[in-house]
């Protein structure tokens, strides 16, 4: 068996509380792009879990993020990371010259239910599936 070849590209996504917006964009990311991409998402004031409604937005669309945690941004994610997405973290975020940084403009889904996150989850993942174009990765069904 021949083994895989090794990703195309490594893409952070960042946000102030990893909680809600980087969550999303990373779990489609990853469902979309599959082993084609290599994907970590961070916070600059990472929040205690994943938000619920978050959670159950993407269990709609068959994603399962109940598990995940969310994590501190580091340096080393930054600079581990060939394209860097920004989500409303502002200054917060880390700058190294050589890497490619995004800004998506997003809502916040902290303090909302499943209905009002539904836009926000599918604004992103039209954002992801630019994104895949972008890095010549065909996103898988």
């Amino acid at each position: 068996m021949t083994p895989a070849p090794p990703p195309s590209a490594s893409v952070l996504f960042v946000c102030v509380h990893n909680a809600g917006r980087s969550q999303m964009a990373a779990a489609l990311l990853a469902r979309l792009g599959g082993d084609r991409v290599e994907v970590r998402s961070a916070g600059s004031a990472p929040a205690d879990a994943v938000n619920p409604a978050v959670v159950a937005a993407m269990a709609e669309v068959g994603v399962d993020i109940a598990a995940a945690t969310p994590e501190v941004l580091t340096a080393e994610a930054v600079r581990a990371s060939d394209v860097v997405v920004t989500m409303g973290c502002g200054d917060a975020c880390p700058y190294f010259p050589g890497k490619r940084y995004l800004d998506w403009t997003l809502d916040d889904p902290a303090g909302r239910d499943v209905e009002a996150v539904r836009p926000i989850r599918d604004a992103i993942e039209r954002h992801v599936r630019d994104l895949l174009a972008e890095l010549g990765v065909e996103a898988r069904a």
